[in-house]
């Protein structure tokens, strides 16, 4: 298995990029993992997120909680635009998610925020991501 929040990015990529509702709105080339404001819009980006490990069992098992954060942005769309993206995602990764190597036990949309950018031309919405994930060493 990849490091977990890896692990999680990739998945939540990949329901997203395979969701039409999502995809209608946002460019599959604009949804992807990073750490600043971006340059093209629609888009989504993950951030680095964080893993909080929970320590292993005596079957070489790891566990631990992912938490990260997807931003939403859009340009000259207002924040309605964001809201009906973030929507979509919300949807989107409602229920189950499969990662590479190993096991989600839980998966969810925990929050969502919609701050305003200094910039009153972007929109920016923020949904919180918490997963426990389980992997064999």
């Amino acid at each position: 298995m990849i490091e977990p929040t890896l692990a999680i990015q990739t998945a939540i990529r990949a329901r997203l990029i395979n969701t039409p509702a999502v995809t209608a709105l946002v460019p599959v080339t604009h949804i992807r993992a990073g750490s600043t404001r971006p340059d093209k819009t629609p888009a989504i980006i993950m951030s680095n997120g964080s893993t909080t490990l929970h320590g292993h069992d005596y079957t070489a098992q790891r566990v631990a909680w992912v938490y990260m954060d997807i931003h939403i942005w859009t340009l000259d769309e207002g924040e309605e635009r964001a809201k009906e993206v973030a929507f979509a995602v919300t949807t989107a990764l409602d229920g189950e998610i499969t990662i590479d190597g190993g096991y989600c036990d839980h998966f969810r949309v925990t929050h969502s925020a919609f701050p305003r950018d200094p910039d009153p031309a972007y929109g920016h919405g923020v949904l919180g991501i918490e997963a426990l994930v389980r992997w064999l060493v």
